[in-house]
């Protein structure tokens, strides 16, 4: 099947292919997207993965960046049919004395929970959520001389160290230092891990600045307004479309690659300098994980009744055991008692599940390409803080990591970020180039978040590849 000629393609229909083909379009260019599955989205979907009327987000599920995305708050996605969901309480990390530490959008609140860490939570985040766009403009991109560099220095004085050092060189008790070891797992690094700091400091920082939301009616939703606004701007989406090789593509000035380094080699081929090629081949991926959603008789019964202020809750305890779960992992194995990334979005919207029932949703890291059954660990963490979960259970749904990547070919073994974020790779993704969304081949531009500023639902890097095709492939197209 032969398309018109158009002025760039893009190749993966996710939020930033989605961002890319937005960015192209409202600069007056045609632009048309090829998409593999059967519909748009990526990891941003949703789908009845249990039973009837039950409705789950395949992958990603809760989206500070989301709201709070430089590029995201340009376009008018609220025309397009998305509404954000804001629960009272972006985060809640329950202990074993029954009680939770709450993050909300109050910091002051936040902080006085935290006993004798009050005044030290507040040094670490207030300066950061008082210029959170500031911030936000500076690191969610590539590296270049920052525009705020007193900030810079500030954010970056803390980002570059390692999650456990941060937690325990500035918080005396077990509550803060848990609650940041939670924060900092969502660098998918051990702990004791350089920069895994940042992860930890970038999601604070949101909690208090845009909450933690969700989208109405699932992550589906952020895909269909995008794919709305790309329509509304003149551009085409071919879904069911795998491109194996460059020659099936119509004619373009551009051409984008929303995949990861390791598709961007299989499709280019030869047509990529062999140099470029091995280093691209040097690109390392990440841990994996196994993700469990659940169709539920009744809400999740937690032993801190605050759980249910929030959408998101991390299961781990304190942070000695949250650091060994993820140095298990950096090891090369699987923790018994995993640290869970645990989602009850139905609590906050009812239009995913029949009434009076629930969802939940949840994942573990592990190692990269396992096909190790973690149900049973899971939800034993579950259990272990919500007594009674298991006899809730209706249904349950699974992938490991590599059912992962074989949903989502970025996801080269389970890796949902497309790579991993440690210092080698933070912002020399996938290598170090002055742009790192170009290749020596002039049309060809990475998109993905294989690119700066790596994973999350932001389409940040997107926004950034589509700037450099404009100003350079597209300057005169």
């Amino acid at each position: 099947m032969r398309h018109p000629e158009v002025d760039a393609v893009v190749i993966g229909a996710g939020p930033n292919g989605l961002a890319a083909a937005i960015t192209v379009a409202q600069a007056g260019r045609s632009v048309a997207v090829f998409e593999a599955g059967d519909t748009a989205g990526g990891g941003t979907r949703t789908a009845e993965l249990t039973l009837p009327g039950f409705r789950h987000d395949v992958c990603s599920a809760i989206h500070p960046l989301g709201l709070a995305s430089p590029f995201f708050r340009t376009i008018p996605l609220h025309e397009h049919g998305l509404r954000w969901i804001q629960p009272p309480a972006a985060l809640a990390h329950p202990l074993d004395d029954g009680t939770a530490v709450l993050v909300s959008q109050d910091l002051r609140a936040t902080a006085d929970q935290l006993g004798p860490d009050a005044a030290a939570y507040l040094r670490v985040f207030g300066p950061l959520a008082d210029n959170w766009q500031a911030l936000l403009a500076e690191i969610l991109g590539p590296l270049r001389l920052p525009r705020r560099p007193f900030l810079m220095a500030r954010f970056g004085w803390l980002a570059i160290q390692s999650a456990r050092g941060l937690a325990v060189r500035r918080f005396r008790d077990v509550r803060a230092q848990a609650l940041f070891a939670g924060l900092g797992a969502h660098s998918m690094l051990p702990l004791k891990a350089t920069v895994s700091a940042a992860a930890g400091l970038v999601e604070g920082t949101l909690a208090h600045a845009v909450g933690w939301p969700m989208a109405a009616g699932g992550s589906q939703k952020i895909t269909d307004a995008l794919v709305s606004l790309l329509g509304s701007l003149g551009g085409q989406i071919v879904t069911g479309r795998r491109i194996t090789t460059l020659d099936e593509l119509p004619p373009a000035a551009a051409v984008f690659f929303d995949t990861s380094p390791t598709e961007l080699i299989r499709i280019a081929g030869e047509r990529l300098p062999a140099g470029y090629r091995r280093r691209l081949s040097r690109f390392r991926y990440g841990p994996g994980v196994f993700k469990l959603d659940w169709a539920l008789d009744g809400q999740v019964p937690w032993a801190a009744e605050s759980c249910r202020q929030a959408a998101t809750v991390h299961l781990g305890g304190r942070l000695e055991e949250i650091a060994e779960a993820e140095a298990t992992v950096g090891r090369g194995e699987h923790p018994e008692r995993p640290f869970i990334i645990f989602a009850q979005q139905s609590l906050f919207d009812p239009a995913r599940a029949p009434q009076g029932k629930h969802t939940a949703w949840g994942y573990c890291h592990v190692p990269n390409g396992s096909t190790v059954d973690m149900t049973d660990r899971i939800e034993a963490q579950i259990e272990r803080f919500a007594p009674g979960f298991r006899s809730r259970i209706l249904a349950r749904h699974s992938r490991n990591s590599a059912e992962m990547e074989h949903y989502n070919a970025n996801y080269i073994g389970g890796d949902i970020n497309s790579g991993i974020q440690d210092l080698g790779q933070l912002w020399t993704r996938p290598v170090a180039r002055l742009s790192p969304y170009t290749t020596p081949v002039s049309g060809l531009y990475l998109c993905s978040s294989s690119t700066p500023p790596g994973g999350g639902v932001h389409g940040m890097c997107g926004y950034h590849a589509a700037r450099a095709a404009l100003s350079r492939s597209l300057k005169s197209a």
